[in-house]
């Protein structure tokens, strides 16, 4: 298995509840055939430029374990998602 790390962005008016819940919905899937090592929810951020009339976004870093079937399913309800703002699936270069 490979590291990985995925940055997204959830939808500023998401309340707390909302928040944990989307974030839950993408651990199970990476639970589904990998392994978080780090997650860490940034809390409520400025974008650095608006994105469909949104100036703020509730940023998410998750670094974990997986396989290519783990990113390809986590792309997948990424892009399906509503409350998913941007996301960002990077694979983590360790020297």
């Amino acid at each position: 298995m490979r590291n990985y790390e995925v940055m997204f962005i959830l939808r500023p008016e998401l309340d707390e509840q909302q928040v944990q819940a989307a974030v839950e919905k993408f651990a199970n899937i990476i639970n589904n055939g990998g392994e978080i090592t780090k997650q860490n929810v940034m809390g409520k951020r400025r974008l650095a430029y608006e994105i469909n009339k949104i100036r703020d976004g509730i940023y998410v870093l998750v670094n974990f374990k997986g396989n290519n079937e783990v990113i390809k399913e986590l792309d997948r309800v990424m892009r399906i998602s509503d409350e998913v703002i941007r996301f960002l699936i990077l694979q983590d270069v360790v020297a």
